[in-house]
């Protein structure tokens, strides 16, 4: 028989985080989850299924107050979205989901879900969203390879975007600290109120992580200089032959800077022979034309359905429309 029971206890929560939670990637990290969770302070909900005292499954759930609904821990909504991916159930086997997922509260949507997460077939899931990877082996570490892609033509036209930087002079620097300040800044003036960072929570958040990285020897910061003037910045975690790029900034003024930085991106990672870039999800009108290989991420939502209704409906409508 498989119990389930709702944890609340952050310290708890930590502990069951560290002991069992899969380390695949940078977001299964407790303190890249931890640096969040101090910014948002939604009530963690983490069901824990358990068989004769051993767990056997556990699903990190937050209560995201202002959309009232469930979301995977620790719920940094921002314009309907978080920006922690590539998220977990954890289930021995069909009948520990089966436990977790009935025990989930009727009002839940879990998002971003790892192609590895345990989703049995019977569940309602769907496609949320794709995120995007460079993976050097499959050119054999040969950025040039990868070059061949492109038409003749489009190979052309970056050529030129390039070159025209080029002879105001390039040139890059690394990891240093305060062309982070430069990145936020640079990424609000380019999007304003639709960038993340114009949410002191998660510039709070984006702090703190770059710290931890940092302390770590994790982070990567690349810096692209035109003339002399800080033209863009973007920041990364290399670990376990992953290069993750977490956040970019770049002055639209300089035109065709966002690809130079791309490129330099993927061409260090064929000569460092790393196993994958990841870019996350989000298209953003480039990665496509990158020729970069997509990654479905997974949604599962739990509704309620009302007799005499008709279709079911998402408990977070019931709860908005009685407000």
């Amino acid at each position: 028989m498989t119990d389930v029971r709702v944890c609340k206890d952050l310290g708890e929560i930590q502990h069951l985080w560290r002991q069992y939670w899969p380390q695949h990637c940078l977001f299964d990290f407790w303190p890249v989850r931890a640096a969040f969770q101090r910014q948002f302070q939604h009530d963690p909900h983490f069901l824990v299924a358990e068989r004769q005292g051993d767990v056997c499954g556990m699903l990190a759930l937050s209560w995201i107050d202002e959309e009232h609904y469930f979301g995977h821990f620790p719920g940094e909504l921002w314009h309907g979205k978080t920006w922690l991916e590539q998220n977990r159930v954890l289930a021995e086997d069909e009948a520990a989901f089966e436990a977790l997922w009935e025990a989930v509260p009727d009002v839940a949507q879990v998002r971003y879900l790892h192609p590895d997460s345990y989703m049995p077939t019977g569940a309602s899931i769907t496609v949320d969203e794709v995120g995007y990877l460079f993976r050097p082996p499959h050119y054999e570490y040969d950025f040039n390879a990868y070059l061949a892609e492109f038409s003749g033509k489009t190979r052309k036209k970056i050529r030129c975007e390039t070159d025209r930087l080029h002879a105001r002079g390039v040139t890059f620097r690394y990891d240093r600290l305060a062309d982070v300040d430069w990145l936020f800044r640079l990424n609000l003036e380019a999007f304003r109120t639709d960038s993340y960072f114009s949410d002191p929570r998660f510039l709070n958040a984006f702090e703190d992580l770059v710290i931890w990285l940092r302390k770590h020897d994790l982070l990567r910061v690349t810096s692209v200089l035109v003339g002399g003037e800080l033209a863009a910045v973007d920041i990364g975690a290399v670990w376990n032959g992953t290069y993750t790029v977490v956040a970019g900034g770049a002055a639209r003024e300089f035109t065709g800077i966002a690809k130079l930085i791309n490129f330099h991106h993927l061409e260090w990672a064929c000569r460092e022979r790393l196993r994958e870039v990841d870019f996350l999800c989000g298209e953003f009108n480039w990665k496509n034309r990158f020729h970069l290989m997509s990654r479905p991420l997974y949604k599962m939502s739990k509704f309620i359905t009302i007799e005499g209704a008709g279709a079911p409906v998402c408990a977070s409508d019931l709860i908005c429309a009685a407000g």
